[in-house]
């Protein structure tokens, strides 16, 4: 099998969509070669209010990029860790394209996240896009047993194009959602869920807008799905189809984070973490078209359950990127003990075991829950749904404890720290490299660097990847809760209780009868 990475680099002809035409794609390989396959591609995107004429270029967008761009080079330093052998398209592949085809597929993609976590310090914009390739893998072959369609085959075919090209996929799930007391075919205005206006003999048009996007602007392609549970009168909502994000009719607002135009104001201490950073953005759909052959749901309402419960238990799960940015977390602030003169006191120590300890208990979580894995229909493996929501309820909270204890052993300086231009200054940087001085032998800069760091992770830009983004992405806590509420099998709970107690009323099931049971310990 051609190993993608090293050897010779080919070229296919993919759909155009909307064109019925093909254009020739040399497959990229590198961060680099990633980051030339932005160009010139014509995006209406808007930030500040101004249309930006090439993204790439934009030093408040680039950051973003480059996180990205990480997740290519990743894989040409440790293919072992960040690709894999596919079955699909007969190749080796990036990681973030895979299917996943056993539980291990799963692991080291939990071990991918962590990595790319550590290396970036924030989100690097393509477990979204893994996750819904992967739930759609199984959501559709289950669609096509009950209703005769060709949503896997098509999906298939999708998967071996951009596996071929190496391209990045993004999801789009989130709707703005109006009022929401009121189902999609109830709101006043219906284009604040997606929907189809129309449909012909060549595919359908879909309008409406999706909220939070992460790296949609960094994206090749983007996936439109369903947000919630649909019902029949929601019919023209359950459509998913992949849009290239050049699309006509596709228009992107970028979103604001705390702190972003640090990046535009020249040098790089002050904007924590100068080369990475996360993206959102406001997808705005108006009359975009969707080919048939890359249309995978359309109206089968009852199905759009099963795709949202399947993508969230794979998306949930993926939250253990957040460990790699933890690690990050705790590096820095035993780094700032270190250049405070403080390393070994017991206090300092204390609060480093404790940031670890929650950090290893998110982990511990996500990467079980890819170990206890199993098999679907279509040949993809789901991960332990249990063990995914506790992961991302953990997710909404140790984040805050471990940034919280993180700024305390930091002190006040991370909030109250004067700017490079002060440092660099003739007048000011002296006074500063002498008031601000910490353990001896640590350079003035060195210390500024981290305490910017720790702003940055907080409070600042990768705050949003780091805290905000742990709370509200792939379903806020109590999503969690009502999964785990669904799952907390108390018949087999009771049973076992019972059972000890030496009561035999017949009223709970037999431990060993459990379906819960027979996953959980793997038997048949």
């Amino acid at each position: 099998m051609q190993n993608f990475y090293s050897g010779p680099r080919r070229r296919r002809a993919v759909p155009v969509t909307g064109s019925g035409g093909t254009q020739t794609v040399v497959p990229i390989r590198t961060g680099e070669e990633y980051v030339q396959s932005l160009r010139g591609r014509n995006l209406r995107v808007y930030l500040m209010g101004e249309r930006v004429e090439e993204p790439v270029d934009h030093p408040l967008i680039r950051p973003s990029i480059n996180a990205v761009a990480e997740t290519y080079d990743l894989a040409v330093r440790e293919e072992g860790l960040a690709s894999a052998e596919s079955s699909i398209s007969g190749r080796r592949v990036n990681r973030f394209l895979h299917i996943a085809e056993s539980a291990e597929d799963l692991v080291l993609q939990n071990k991918m996240q962590r990595k790319l976590g550590q290396l970036t310090g924030t989100c690097f914009q393509r477990c979204v896009g893994m996750d819904a390739l992967n739930s759609l893998h199984s959501t559709t072959h289950e669609i096509d047993e009950a209703h005769g369609t060709k949503y896997h085959e098509r999906l298939l075919e999708f998967i071996r194009a951009v596996q071929e090209e190496n391209l990045v996929i993004g999801g789009a799930m989130t709707d703005p959602k109006g009022d929401r007391s009121r189902a999609p075919s109830e709101q006043d205005d219906p284009d604040v869920f997606v929907h189809v206006v129309d449909r012909d003999e060549r595919g359908v048009y879909v309008t409406g807008a999706k909220a939070h996007q992460t790296g949609c602007i960094n994206s090749h392609w983007f996936i439109v799905m369903p947000t919630m549970r649909l019902s029949e009168a929601d019919k023209d909502y359950a459509i998913v189809g992949a849009v290239p994000v050049d699309a006509k009719g596709v228009t992107y607002i970028y979103g604001r984070q705390s702190c972003d135009t640090r990046s535009m104001e020249g040098g790089e201490i002050d904007a924590g973490n100068a080369k990475f950073s996360g993206q959102e953005a406001l997808i705005l759909l108006d009359r975009v078209f969707i080919p048939w052959n890359l249309v995978f749901m359309d109206g089968e309402f009852e199905f759009a359950a099963m795709l949202v419960e399947r993508f969230t238990c794979y998306h949930r799960r993926s939250y253990v990127c957040k460990t790699g940015l933890g690690d990050v977390m705790i590096g820095a602030a035993a780094t700032v003990a270190d250049y405070n003169g403080v390393p070994k006191v017991s206090h300092i120590k204390d609060k480093l075991v404790e940031m670890t300890h929650l950090n290893e208990s998110i982990y511990a979580a996500g990467i079980a829950s890819s170990h206890q894995a199993h098999r679907m229909k279509s040949g993809v493996w789901l991960n332990d749904d249990m063990l995914a929501q506790v992961c991302k309820h953990n997710v909404t909270r140790f984040p805050y404890e471990i940034g919280r204890l993180a700024q305390d052993i930091a002190g006040g300086l991370v909030v109250t720290l004067p700017s490079e231009r002060d440092l660099r200054d003739p007048e000011t940087g002296p006074l500063l490299r002498k008031y601000l001085a910490g353990r001896k032998g640590v350079d003035v800069e060195s210390r500024m660097r981290i305490l910017r760091l720790i702003e940055n992770m907080t409070l600042g830009r990768n705050a949003v990847g780091y805290l905000t983004e742990s709370m509200h992405g792939a379903g806020s806590p109590q999503a969690q809760r009502i999964q785990i509420a669904r799952q907390m099998q108390l018949g087999y709970k009771k049973g076992l209780a019972k059972s000890l107690a030496g009561i035999h009323d017949g009223a709970e099931e037999p431990p060993e009868n459990s379906e819960y049971f027979r996953r959980v310990f793997k038997l048949p």
